[in-house]
């Protein structure tokens, strides 16, 4: 079944663009509100899922916290520092050899992985805050 390009895709799919900050479900919520306070909350939600199901965003889970959204589909891991929450691109390498063992060693197909790395950004470990 072929899925509709609908106009409140399209929204959600500027607001993440136009953040460019890894938003939370909440966050992109809120900026599609701004301009559109008729888009439901449920629209949002249930279009970012289409998004990243169509491989057009990319949802990183968040075990312990709100889960988010990327617009860079490039293959790369991210980082979150530990006292502010500021959430970062990281590099990958190697990513595809991970997924490649995993393969081998388990014997499961289309394996993939999100790495979120943890630590305290510069600024926080500037300002001595561990």
């Amino acid at each position: 079944m072929e899925k509709r390009n609908t106009i409140q895709k399209q929204l959600v799919l500027d607001a993440v663009f136009r953040l460019a900050n890894h938003p939370t479900a909440e966050e992109v919520y809120a900026e599609v509100a701004r301009s559109h306070p008729t888009v439901s909350k449920a629209t949002v939600y249930r279009n970012l899922g289409s998004l990243s199901e169509d491989g057009l965003l990319r949802h990183i889970k968040m075990p312990g916290g709100a889960d988010r959204f990327d617009h860079m589909l490039l293959e790369h891991h991210h980082i979150i520092c530990t006292r502010c929450g500021c959430f970062a691109d990281a590099p990958a390498s190697g990513s595809a050899a991970l997924d490649e063992a995993v393969a081998r060693q388990t014997g499961y197909s289309g394996v993939s992985h999100d790495i979120v790395f943890r630590g305290l950004c510069p600024e926080c470990a500037k300002a001595g805050k561990a």
